[in-house]
Formats: structure tokens, sequence, C-alpha cells
């Protein structure tokens, strides 16, 4: 095994054990939908240790109480418990959840960047309506694939990978460097013995990893700004949508033709390769169409 191999292993090993997978996080229990949207603010008669952001634990990405609470507001929102035009009145969110001003201003000046929230004088801050929403985001992706709006948004990435991918692996082919050739090498490499024991976590990191470098060695900027769209894809799938998603023998093997038509300059190769890859499970034939043989 490579010095990388063996690192990034080791690596992932000593991640919290209690994470169900790469992308786990203390995630906000969705609750159902309400069918009365106005009145009192949703998080109103909850449980109250939804609310206690300062007592809850750090998400694995090791969040202060600002990124917290921009966690349980986005997904409140998303979910639809905060509907649009809600108004949010930052002295009951400070008291529902615990904490500062400071903490909720910044928290709702993230959100408001992010399109899910506009504050107005004289009107104060209000939930915008999905149209509004940057549903390119990752938060905001990955808050609609673990809530009601699931099944709408993994299709809807797995159609952008679609159309993403395997022109981002045609214009990678047309950039040789054998820097990025080792490396995504050593990812295959690493995918190949995480598989091997059962390491579930290493593999999705390897492979995120593997996807996000080949888009970036595209060449296309505009492509470039996509791929943490396709690896916030891959840590929120959760179900199987594309071959990436549970590691086998069959997405390995994609993935290292992938890198050989690279190496050998083969654009149409490295593009019918990852077309191959998102197809490997059937679930996906439902969204795009089997690539045709030739």
């Amino acid at each position: 095994m490579s010095t990388l191999a063996h690192t990034m292993m080791t690596a992932a090993r000593s991640a919290d054990s209690g994470l169900a997978s790469s992308g786990g996080l203390d995630r906000y229990p969705y609750a159902e939908a309400s069918a009365d949207r106005v009145g009192a603010p949703a998080w109103e008669g909850t449980d109250p240790e939804l609310g206690r952001v300062s007592r809850r634990a750090a998400g694995s990405r090791g969040r202060g109480l600002h990124g917290q609470l921009v966690q349980q507001l986005g997904q409140m929102i998303v979910s639809g418990d905060l509907g649009a035009d809600r108004p949010l009145v930052p002295e009951e969110i400070g008291q529902r959840f615990e904490v500062s001003r400071t903490v909720v201003r910044e928290s709702l000046r993230v959100l408001e960047a992010k399109g899910l929230v506009s504050a107005r004088p004289n009107v104060g801050t209000r939930v915008r309506p999905v149209s509004d929403w940057n549903l390119l985001d990752p938060d905001i992706i990955e808050w609609r694939a673990f809530g009601p709006q699931r099944d709408d948004q993994r299709r809807e990435l797995s159609e952008l990978r679609w159309t993403i991918e395997p022109l981002a692996a045609r214009l990678a082919a047309g950039h040789g460097r054998e820097d990025v050739q080792q490396r995504l090498s050593d990812m295959v490499e690493i995918m190949g013995h995480a598989m091997g024991q059962g390491d579930a976590l290493t593999f999705a990191r390897a492979d995120a990893e593997f996807h996000s470098l080949l888009i970036q060695v595209a060449g296309n900027r505009m492509l470039e700004h996509l791929s943490g769209i396709v690896s916030a894809a891959l840590q929120v799938s959760g179900g199987p949508v594309t071959g990436c998603e549970r590691p086998n023998e069959a997405s390995l093997a994609h993935h290292g033709r992938i890198v050989d038509a690279l190496a050998d300059g083969d654009g149409a190769a490295a593009e019918a390769a990852m077309r191959q890859l998102l197809t490997v499970h059937p679930e996906v034939e439902r969204v795009v169409p089997a690539p045709r043989e030739h």
C-alpha cells in the first residue's frame, strides 16, 4: 500500500465512529410539515433540547455556536418548518436557542447570503420563497437531501452530475499533467484497499477527491466552480443513485478506466467510462438514459 493510502485510511479510522457516513452531521431531526404555517414561530412547543444550540455537540466540521445555529435555522427553513414570508425575530431566536444577539445576527447574515432570508428596514427578516434560494450552495444541497425534499434533491443531483462529469472527463483528457494522473491513480488505489477492508468512509473520501480533482483539471473554470456541488452530491447521496455510492468492483473498475483513458489522452473513452460509472446502479436509468454501445 502506498504511503498516501495508508495515511488516508488511518485518518478515516480515527474519525468519530458515531457518524453514519462521511458527510454525517449533528442534524436536526425533521418534523412533519404542519398544515398551518401562520401564527406562532415553528420552534414553540418543540423538544427544548433542539433549541439549546450552546449545549449541542458540534458536528464533524467543528462548528461553533454560529455555525450550529446556521445549520438549525437553515434546516428548519428548507424543511418547511419555517414557511415562506415568515418573520424571524432575532430576540425570539436568541431566547429559543439560548445564544447571543451577535450569534443570531451573524447566522441570519449567512442565511441571507444563501438566499434563504431577506432583511429589510421596517419589515424585518423573513423567509424567502424557494425560487430565491441558492440551490447550488453545498449547505442547501445537504439540507434538502436530508429533509422532506430528499427524493427531488437526489434526482436533481444525479441529473446534474450526468451533465457535468462526463464533459469534465472528456476535457481532462486533454490536460496530461503527470502529477494529476498520479493523484487520480492514488485515489483509485486507496478506494481499492478501502473496499477490501470494508472501510466505506475512506472509500467515500477518496471517491470525493477523485471526482473533485477530475473536474478541477478539466481546464474550464465554470466547471471547476461546480466541483463543490459534486462533492456535496457524493456526501449526501445516502441511497443507491449512482455507482459511486456503494463500494463495489464495478465502480472501482470504471474509476480505473477513467484514469487509463486520461493517461492515453482519449477524451471519448474517458467520457464513456464516466457515463458507465454514473449508471452502474439500475436506479439511475430512471433518471438518465444508459449509454448506447457503439
